[in-house]
């Protein structure tokens, strides 16, 4: 796809030159730009050489810049380039679950390598090739985080539902050799890869030099399975198990982690944060408690907002109501004019297995709250919304304020942001 240009930074090196918005990038320093990794590497350079395009004439231009200074040129695109599908059909897959009628960018899989350099996506490796393995090691993109379920080559493939699944883990030692940080992400499904094959797989993994994490989370089963591969949940036993085989690896420099949601099955107190190492896989759920925790406890204790009395109502999933119920108290401690009500919502929308709070609806939220006293406000948390302030049936914060008569708010996983909520700040 054409690199076309749609913005120039004012005050930026490529503003001191002649490129303007509308114009197509197709190299710098004699290589070809055919997306982001190339433009992102090559443009790293103090001296550089592009040529561009303009009504479909090419044109030259040098600029001098720091190294790593960014030229400041915005494209139409952010990857400069078709976004990849997964070419997997998983059997634990979560979009294949989802009902109908949700919005369109909900049913895309992605597998882009490209978006585990700018959001620190995972990926499966089936969609790379050789080629595109020796850029990301001549770039030396790290780290690389890697969707790996299991290191059984045919059960990989099973599992992925790709013939090619089992072979792509090659790359890994490829990775490894070039000194490339792997961060390895597990989902688990009892009966499949954990017991004995969860064994062998960190056994492989760790002898790979430069693994840096390797976390498991538990299948997310939603009640739209019609027709998928027959899946259950972990039962208790089984989670204590994977919780286990996690402590048998443990070891030094390796971040070994069960995620917080198989504690939770296993009916036991969350790890403290040590557990965690640097938390290099928070996104997936590893350590969020444990680290939220830690952090309001810290913010309460140098707090110096001054609440008056006030009461409120927090919104959230089954699996954290307990958690928050727990921060409240230890918040009610010391601002004793403060009433809290803390509400758990029963996912209907996915099934009652799926008890995470960022896949709640606001219909759910709705229809669980209707016609409650909920206080001055309602926080929810803002896992809940897209980036568009849209939860996944589509709603946003002020059509559910208005549907329940009470401001609302969404709050992030941030101690000081939770607690000034909780005092009263930002509601709509």
């Amino acid at each position: 796809m054409p690199a076309e240009i749609i913005r120039v930074t004012p005050g930026s090196p490529a503003a001191k030159t002649k490129i303007a918005a509308g114009d197509v990038l197709l190299s710098i320093n004699n290589h070809a730009i055919q997306d982001v990794l190339d433009y992102r590497f090559y443009a790293a350079e103090r001296k550089l050489k592009l040529i561009l395009q303009r009504n479909g004439k090419p044109y030259k231009i040098k600029m001098r810049k720091g190294e790593y200074e960014d030229l400041g040129l915005e494209f139409a695109d952010g990857l400069m380039d078709s976004q990849r599908h997964c070419k997997n059909k998983c059997v634990f897959c979560f979009i294949d679950q989802l009902p109908p009628g949700l919005r369109e960018s909900l049913y895309f899989k992605d597998d882009d390598a490209r978006l585990g350099f700018l959001f620190g996506n995972y990926i499966t490796l089936t969609n790379l090739t050789e080629r595109e393995v020796s850029r990301m090691i001549e770039m030396h993109l790290s780290p690389v985080n890697v969707s790996v379920h299991t290191m059984n080559p045919a059960l990989r493939c099973r599992m992925m539902g790709n013939p090619h699944a089992g072979e792509s883990l090659r790359y890994l030692d490829f990775f490894a050799h070039a000194g490339i940080d792997l961060n390895i992400q597990l989902v688990l499904c009892p009966g499949w890869n954990d017991g004995e094959e969860l064994r062998f797989t960190l056994q492989e993994l760790l002898r790979l030099p430069t693994v840096r994490s390797v976390a498991a989370v538990p299948v997310g089963l939603t009640k739209y399975r019609e027709n998928l591969t027959a899946l259950r949940p972990f039962t208790k036993q089984e989670a204590q198990s994977v919780i286990d085989i996690f402590e048998e690896f443990r070891c030094e420099n390796i971040e070994l982690c069960a995620s917080d949601e198989f504690f939770l099955l296993a009916e036991q107190d969350m790890p403290d944060a040590e557990y965690y190492g640097d938390f290099r896989q928070i996104e997936n759920g590893v350590g969020l408690w444990a680290s939220f925790r830690d952090d309001v406890l810290d913010a309460l204790h140098n707090c110096s907002l001054f609440i008056v009395h006030c009461s409120l109502t927090i919104a959230t999933g089954m699996a954290a109501a307990p958690h928050l119920r727990f921060l409240v108290d230890e918040t009610q401690k010391i601002w004793h004019n403060i009433h809290v009500n803390i509400r758990a919502i029963e996912n209907q929308f996915f099934g009652e297995r799926i008890t995470v709070a960022g896949l709640l609806t606001g219909r759910d939220v709705i229809e669980q709250l209707r016609g409650q006293d909920l206080g001055e406000r309602l926080l929810l948390p803002a896992a809940m919304f897209n980036r568009d302030g849209l939860t996944l049936d589509g709603m946003t914060i002020g059509e559910i304020a208005r549907a329940l008569g009470v401001p609302v708010r969404a709050v992030r996983n941030d101690a000081e942001e939770f607690l000034e909520a909780i005092g009263g700040g930002g509601d709509t």
